[in-house]
C-alpha cells in the first residue's frame, strides 16, 4: 500500500517541477542575476555529480586526482576532448600500474 503512496508523491513532485515554471513565469525573465543563475545551474549540477566520480573511479584517489589535474591542464592549454581523455587515462594507467 505504501508503494502507491510513494508513486503518487513522486508523480506529484515530477508534475510540479514541470508545471510550476510554466504557470509562475509567464513573461520573459529580465533579471540578469536570475538569468545567469539559471544558465549556470546545469553546469554546476554536472560538476557536482562528476567530481566525486573522478576521484573514486580508480583504485586509489591519488591517481584520480592526478588525472583530474592533467585533464584540467590539457583542457586549459587547448587540447580537444579526445586528447584530454587519452592523457587522463595514461596518467591513471601509469600510476596504477607502476606506483603501488
Amino acid at each position: 500500500m505504501k508503494v502507491y503512496l510513494y508513486i503518487l508523491v513522486m508523480a506529484g513532485v515530477s508534475y510540479l517541477i514541470r508545471a510550476l515554471p510554466v504557470t509562475v513565469f509567464r513573461k520573459p525573465i529580465k533579471s540578469r542575476f536570475i538569468r545567469s543563475f539559471l544558465y549556470y545551474v546545469p553546469y554546476a549540477t554536472l560538476a557536482v555529480m562528476t567530481f566525486p566520480a573522478i576521484l573514486h573511479a580508480t583504485q586509489s584517489p591519488l591517481s584520480g586526482a592526478a588525472a583530474l589535474v592533467v585533464g584540467l591542464l590539457a583542457a586549459w592549454f587547448g587540447a580537444d576532448l579526445f586528447k584530454t581523455a587519452v592523457a587522463c587515462c595514461a596518467v591513471v594507467f601509469v600510476l596504477e600500474f607502476f606506483v603501488r
